[in-house]
């Protein structure tokens, strides 16, 4: 499961706000089933809005975004990625 900081933080940046200060250790480990660099690579290459990333039992995640349509309504795609 997608750590909810992660997806705060990206989101918060997709909507130009700055993420809050945070005190973390100098170590960031990185957790088997994280989807969050697998996210944020769906949300760069396709522009869109980070709506869910969820990762599979088969090493995968499930990263679904909305991209913004022309004046009309946003399109919803998911994608399957690498984590």
């Amino acid at each position: 499961m997608s750590s909810p900081l992660i997806i705060a933080a990206l989101a918060a940046g997709l909507s130009g706000f700055a993420p809050p200060a945070l005190d973390l250790p100098s170590k960031v480990v990185t957790v088997d089933g994280d989807c969050s660099a697998a996210a944020a690579q769906v949300v760069a290459e396709t522009g869109g809005e980070l709506l869910s990333a969820q990762p599979t039992s088969d090493g995968k995640c499930v990263v679904t975004v909305l991209i913004p349509g022309n004046g009309g309504r946003p399109k919803k795609v998911t994608v399957r990625v690498p984590m």
